[in-house]
């Protein structure tokens, strides 16, 4: 191993009960079934740790590159914290289906629980139905009593606060916040490094054999955040060129819209991750990635200072660092 180059990983598809084909046919993902849930893009999570595709380093894992390159891919802060753990998850998302109502827990809960990190995770819509919606958080301010009231009443839904949502738009989920995906919405999520779920409520979906799928109030009720923001949606300007779209101790977000030729200069210490939400770009310079097309996720190296691209017409980039 030499030099550090664009990285461009084998997504890594999960089959879930509510997927559907949208990740084939819109971000020309990997055809494995018609339930296609999730692509899993840039993964550090035991036993699915990403893989390779582009270059010369085409087969090796994201935990080798990690264990050679150090700080010169990740970043030093991030090396020096993490080790050989990528501390985040990139996906896609196609809910032809409800996903079920549920929650994570925070650092501090998940490490005395699981000896894991929490969930803190943000969507962007890609794609949406007419009538698609999400829930995210509660309509009225409620206890914890009050709350398992509900869920022993079965009026659960009387307190979630469900949005319509179209496409671009933005929502920051920190851990403890209660949310699901609706169906008929195509997100890409980005999130810590954790699977830790809560199911609060499935809807009484069996799987194959007929069973349902454990639900965790006991566990959930526990890791709510009851607080209720100004506003669960990000409002920002569609129109400009760069905007920050999302910020936390674990990530912080851009949104770049890019209509002509365009170098961006990664100003920051750690690595930088591109998800391609729009259109198609031209790459310079770099001969293992010549192009990043609409669904592909790009790994930069915190050692490649910038990079230039030149548009096939209109192109949102997501662009994602790990702050100090």
């Amino acid at each position: 191993m030499e030099h550090l180059y664009p990285l461009i990983f084998e997504p890594i598809i999960k089959e879930k009960l509510w997927g559907g084909t949208s990740l084939h046919e819109v971000l020309a993902k990997p055809h494995t079934g018609d339930y296609d849930g999730e692509s899993w893009e840039l993964s550090g999570v035991p036993g699915n740790i990403s893989v390779v595709r582009n270059g010369p380093y085409t087969g090796k894992s994201l935990t080798e590159l990690i264990e050679h390159f150090k700080g010169d891919l990740v970043g030093e802060h991030v090396y020096n914290k993490h080790g050989n753990m990528f501390p985040l998850l990139f996906k896609f998302i196609d809910a032809q289906q409800d996903l079920s109502i549920q929650v994570h827990p925070n650092d501090e809960l998940a490490h005395k629980r699981h000896n894991s990190f929490g969930k803190t995770e943000m969507w962007y819509v890609i794609d949406a139905d007419p009538d698609a919606s999400l829930i995210v958080g509660f309509n009225k301010q409620v206890d914890a009593r009050q709350y398992m009231d509900c869920i022993q009443d079965n009026k659960l839904m009387s307190v979630l606060n469900r949005e319509k949502v179209q496409p671009h738009d933005v929502f920051f989920i920190p851990a403890g916040r209660i949310h699901t995906i609706g169906k008929g919405l195509l997100i890409a999520e980005i999130q810590q490094t954790s699977d830790i779920t809560y199911r609060i409520h499935d809807f009484d979906r069996v799987d194959a054999n007929g069973n349902k799928r454990e639900l965790h109030n006991d566990l959930a009720v526990k890791a709510i955040d009851f607080s209720i923001p100004d506003s669960y949606k990000t409002s920002y300007d569609l129109q400009a060129g760069e905007q920050l779209i999302g910020a936390s101790d674990y990530f912080v977000t851009k949104r770049r819209f890019i209509n002509e030729p365009t170098t961006i200069e990664f100003g920051h210490s750690s690595c930088t991750v591109l998800m391609c939400i729009e259109g198609s770009l031209e790459v310079s310079l770099f001969e293992e990635l010549p192009a990043i097309s609409k669904g592909d996720t790009v790994l930069i190296p915190s050692c490649i200072e910038e990079l230039t691209m030149t548009p096939e017409g209109n192109s949102i980039l997501l662009e994602i660092h790990i702050p100090d």
